[in-house]
């Protein structure tokens, strides 16, 4: 090794070995620098060794090493060890594994870590049928997220409020994300809130024919209610709307309902 070689910091060598593929001559650098408990370089160097042992498939050494960071408590590396102990379980599929380590993730309490920790909570809460602590994490995400991470959870919140039929709330939501949303976000935000009108304008007409007003009215809301539907995928429940309107027992009301269905035939 030459003179300018012992000048370079150690992570720096492990980091251009891992980068040129020399994934053991990294691992034995940054073995080192963890096994020094007292180091100042431990907490970083257990997350690059967790980095390093995963690309060379040794993934429970990699577990190992990101708990060794974790356990240091350091604000940055033990947030990113956390991150990528649960990552790492997500995509084995250990649900209750990676819930635990964004649950750590939270415990270090690194601001620029915890929606993303939050967003990961609610999406295996929504993966595990709880949907109510999935909209508790998206909510908590959104108090705490910067602007582009509170336009994905304003998205996904919305998403499941009208999965579960809550289109008011979506639309809420939505419109407060609009106010602070980055500007690559909005056209994406404007097109859920245009659902939950929707959404809002079906549960509308609906309501009005069950209000029974008169014919006109009533005939005028079926109709809106019918070439709504559709605009939601939902073209079974069009049709069976035009059928309760054209054989309503009201005949003024189904004669009005048969003009309007006429137009399109």
């Amino acid at each position: 090794m030459t003179f300018s070689e012992l000048q370079v910091p150690p992570l720096d060598t492990a980091r251009r070995l891992a980068e040129e593929g020399d994934l053991d001559g990294a691992v034995a650098i940054l073995t080192e620098l963890v096994a020094d408990p007292d180091g100042p370089d431990r907490a970083q160097a257990a997350v690059g060794l967790a980095v390093v042992l995963d690309e060379r498939g040794d993934h429970e050494a990699a577990r190992a090493a990101a708990r060794v960071a974790l356990a240091t408590g350091h604000p940055e590396f033990a947030a990113q060890a956390a991150c990528h102990l649960a990552q790492g379980f997500e995509r084995e599929g250990r649900a209750e594994q990676a819930r635990g380590a964004w649950q750590a993730v939270l415990g270090v309490g690194t601001a620029a870590y915890v929606p993303l920790a939050r967003l990961a909570l609610a999406r295996l809460a929504v993966q595990a049928g709880d949907y109510d602590g999935a909209e508790d994490e998206l909510r908590a995400a959104l108090a705490v997220a910067g602007p582009d991470v509170a336009a994905h959870a304003a998205q996904q919140l919305a998403d499941l409020l009208l999965e579960r039929g809550e289109p008011g709330e979506a639309a809420e939501v939505l419109l407060e994300a609009l106010e602070v949303a980055p500007e690559d976000e909005v056209a994406r935000l404007r097109v859920q809130l245009g659902i939950a009108h929707l959404e809002l304008a079906c549960a509308e007409f609906a309501g009005a024919v069950e209000d029974g007003g008169d014919a006109p009215t009533s005939a005028l809301a079926i109709e809106l209610l019918a070439r709504t539907l559709p605009l939601r995928g939902r073209a079974d429940d069009a049709d069976r709307v035009w059928t309760y309107g054209l054989e309503h027992a009201d005949e003024t009301l189904a004669a009005e309902v048969r003009l309007r269905y006429d137009r399109d035939a």
